[in-house]
């Protein structure tokens, strides 16, 4: 084994030692109630007559600059939720000091999934574009999501760009890119998932994927991994039966061929979301990732 295979082993022993630490109970303690100032509402966009909105949950001290964009997306559908309840479920960041930045997409069955794409790729240029008068580092977003907001973070996290020069609206000037992913079960391509376009059927599942065949490979993770792409950390239960595991071994495979900054989970016996233990190693691993890759250079 050479110089860099020994390196990668010890970094991985120790982000793994620092998920054991945080998972067998300081991530308890890290829980402990943070006051935090919440931006609910916030309107990046209009479609069809309709606002999208996005909420801004910051801690009032301790923030640490960087700040963590989730994806709310189960199926590609996108529902609210009470800001102060999502404080409650992601205590620990905020806690370690991240800003929570809770991402609204037209929602299924009306939007589509490259509907959700495109409307995330705009909610990570309006935060780009305000991040400074929150008190974050435009240049340390980190984005996370499962299931299909699994799929819209490493969606983000290979295939971004500049903004346009030329858009109307300044904060469409900036850039989507992101600086590290965290995804739990995200199916990576859809290739293999799009129907076609079609009107949903009543009672069918994840009528999102009803768009047309030839549009899934541009809004497949798989197919742009590439050096340059953010830290990225993939946890997958093997029990899973809605997103087999295959996705994320295939992402992670094509990560490290690409020598991207990478770790995957699997967490035996887990199925489509995480409960108990497996939710607790899941949050602890998270956590200790993006303290890891979001966290100012010393």
């Amino acid at each position: 084994m050479g110089m860099n295979g020994l390196f990668n082993r010890a970094r991985r022993a120790a982000f793994i030692a620092a998920v054991v630490l945080l998972s067998s109970g300081a991530l308890a303690s890290i829980a402990s109630a943070v006051d935090v100032e919440i931006l609910p509402d916030l309107v990046y966009g209009h479609k069809d007559g309709l606002a999208m909105t996005l909420d801004v949950i910051k801690p009032k001290t301790g923030a640490n600059g960087a700040a963590i964009l989730y994806m709310v997306s189960g199926g590609w559908v996108s529902t609210w939720s009470p800001p102060q309840q999502m404080a409650t479920r992601f205590q620990p960041l905020l806690t370690s000091g991240f800003t929570m930045v809770i991402v609204r997409h037209g929602s299924s069955p009306r939007y589509l999934v490259p509907d959700a794409v495109s409307d995330v790729r705009r909610a990570v240029r309006y935060v780009r574009y305000n991040a400074k008068q929150w008190g974050v580092d435009p240049n340390r977003l980190g984005v996370h999501g499962g299931s299909a907001g699994g799929h819209l973070s490493t969606i983000l996290g290979t295939a971004s760009d500049t903004g346009d020069p030329k858009a109307e609206e300044p904060f469409m000037r900036e850039s989507d890119r992101v600086q590290s992913v965290v995804a739990y079960f995200p199916p990576v391509d859809l290739r293999q998932m799009a129907r076609g376009a079609q009107p949903a059927a009543p009672g069918q599942r994840f009528p999102a994927l009803n768009f047309e065949k030839e549009k899934a490979a541009d809004i497949s993770p798989i197919l742009f991994v590439t050096p340059d792409d953010p830290p990225t950390l993939l946890i997958h239960g093997d029990a899973d039966t809605t997103v087999n595991i295959s996705h994320s071994q295939n992402m992670f495979k094509a990560l490290q061929e690409a020598k991207v900054k990478s770790e995957f989970i699997t967490l035996p016996g887990a199925g489509h979301g995480f409960r108990g233990a497996d939710a607790e190693k899941a949050s602890a691993a998270l956590l200790a990732w993006f303290q890891q890759t979001l966290n100012p250079k010393k």
